[in-house]
């Protein structure tokens, strides 16, 4: 039986970094994975294939131009699901011939096939072919990401009722559809199918959608969605799904709404993929969605060796945090320093238009009772806003009011999730409203909203502080 010092099993985001980290260390790392392929979730039905989906959809709609061309504006006038598929097939060979690579290049070995623990350091591989295989761990990390939560009530078709992994393969793009769940997943895809001219209804049972982001970020977004007659159903859930004559789909409403669409896109909520690791058989137990608890700094589980990262530890469930905290638990893992997870990382959210933020939001900051003030900048207000053509797109920017500190940045529109990284910066470097109104930003750009919103929240300060020292 080969023996390693890092089993990890599967490889999306969390997975790979870990196995990459370990092997730079001079350890020796093993990856396994149920799939055909390496890259998990993330590079198959996940972050890599709805990111495609999107920026092909804007492509071919002509969704960037349409600001000074009009709505009804298209680069291609018919387009087909087999289109939206061509630049996804392209864009996954690609990002599975560098994660080969990099394993080929670090020297990581792989098994491809269903892991499950026989005990704290064993674990037992079924291949395809029928056959098993144990090796020994001298520490492991689960990092097996999750899957669409498919209740057993909802009759999943493929075709008419669909869940997030299942749309990447529909046959034809849908004239009506409804999103049961207002999730980053199911808004991301409520809004790319809204930019296909697909009419769409959003149902959720709370009474807002994405309450981590700042309110007012949200309002605008959710304007904007109103604006493209994108129909946001708040306060009740979908108590029943059914598909119905002539290929089409009936959901009604817990308020006894009844509402009808050519196809049901579910997605309320993921499942951690736990439940065939025999968690038992290590003294380790997942929460009711598959989840697995884990220390926040170390992501060691209760049993010492054992690490989790990635997805199937729950929030924030992003690509980009799972990368971190793979490396971060490989290091502990294999007993090398390791630096806390970082304090302030960017939440992104790849919707049309794209949503990001850092840090706390105006909410937060009021809980705290931290006295504030904060500066804005719509995107068209910069010269390149003008270039571009864009009517929306907001950048809004917390600082304190004692310090000057930048506490939180949220940005809503083109180019958010590339924006947002120097709002980052800042905040983790601790740096104050000064640094955006001192420093030159490249023009046109639409960075330069940073340096807008700067100045707005540079002015409020100054009056406020004008108006203090007057009355003291």
């Amino acid at each position: 039986m080969n023996s390693y010092d890092l089993v990890v099993i599967g490889s999306g985001p969390a997975g790979r970094r870990a196995a990459v980290q370990a092997a730079k260390l001079g350890k020796t790392a093993l990856v396994i994975d149920k799939g055909s392929q390496v890259g998990g979730v993330s590079v198959h039905t996940g972050t890599i294939p709805s990111k495609t989906m999107r920026e092909t959809v804007l492509n071919l709609t002509g969704w960037r131009e349409r600001g000074f061309y009009g709505r009804s504006y298209k680069v291609k006038q018919k387009i087909t699901a087999d289109d939206l598929r061509a630049r996804l097939i392209k864009t996954l060979d690609y990002e599975i011939d560098v994660l080969e690579w990099q394993f080929e290049r670090n020297r990581v070995e792989q098994i491809r096939g269903f892991a499950h623990f026989v005990d704290e350091h064993t674990i037992e591989i079924e291949k395809d072919t029928g056959e098993i295989q144990r090796v020994h761990a001298n520490a492991v990390l689960i990092s097996v990401g999750t899957r669409p939560y498919r209740p057993p009530n909802v009759p999943f078709d493929g075709k008419t009722v669909l869940d997030s992994d299942e749309l990447l393969n529909i046959p034809q793009i849908p004239r009506s559809m409804i999103v049961v769940g207002a999730g980053v997943i199911g808004i991301e895809y409520a809004t790319i199918f809204s930019a296909l001219d697909t009419q769409v209804i959003v149902v959720e049972p709370r009474d807002s959608m994405l309450d981590f982001i700042d309110r007012e970020i949200r309002d605008n977004f959710a304007a904007q969605l109103r604006d493209r007659n994108v129909k946001l159903l708040f306060g009740a859930g979908a108590d029943k799904v059914e598909k119905i004559a002539d290929g089409k789909a009936r959901v009604t409403l817990s308020n006894g709404r009844v509402l009808m669409a050519e196809s049901v896109l579910f997605a309320a909520g993921r499942q951690g993929a736990t439940d065939t690791l025999n968690l038992q058989a290590v003294g380790l137990e997942a929460d009711r969605r598959g989840r697995i608890k884990v220390d926040p700094i170390t992501f060691q589980t209760d049993v010492a060796h054992i690490y989790a990262a990635g997805d199937v530890i729950g929030f924030p469930a992003l690509a980009s945090t799972s990368m971190e905290q793979g490396r971060i638990a490989a290091r502990h893992a294999v007993g090398a320093e390791a630096e806390e997870p970082p304090q302030f990382f960017p939440y992104g959210i790849y919707a049309v238009p794209e949503m990001s933020t850092c840090g706390m939001t105006e909410e937060e900051i009021q809980e705290r009772g931290i006295a504030y003030e904060c500066g804005v900048a719509f995107f068209r207000e910069t010269s390149r806003g003008h270039i571009m053509g864009l009517q929306n797109g907001l950048l809004k920017m917390i600082f304190s009011l004692k310090t000057h500190r930048l506490l939180g940045v949220h940005i809503v529109g083109e180019g958010a999730t590339e924006l947002i990284h120097i709002g980052q910066a800042v905040l983790n470097l601790k740096g104050t409203v000064e640094y955006f109104v001192e420093n030159t930003f490249n023009y046109p750009t639409l960075a330069e909203a940073y340096k807008i919103a700067g100045l707005d929240a540079s002015n409020r300060i100054a009056m406020l502080e004008a108006a203090q020292q007057q009355q003291g």
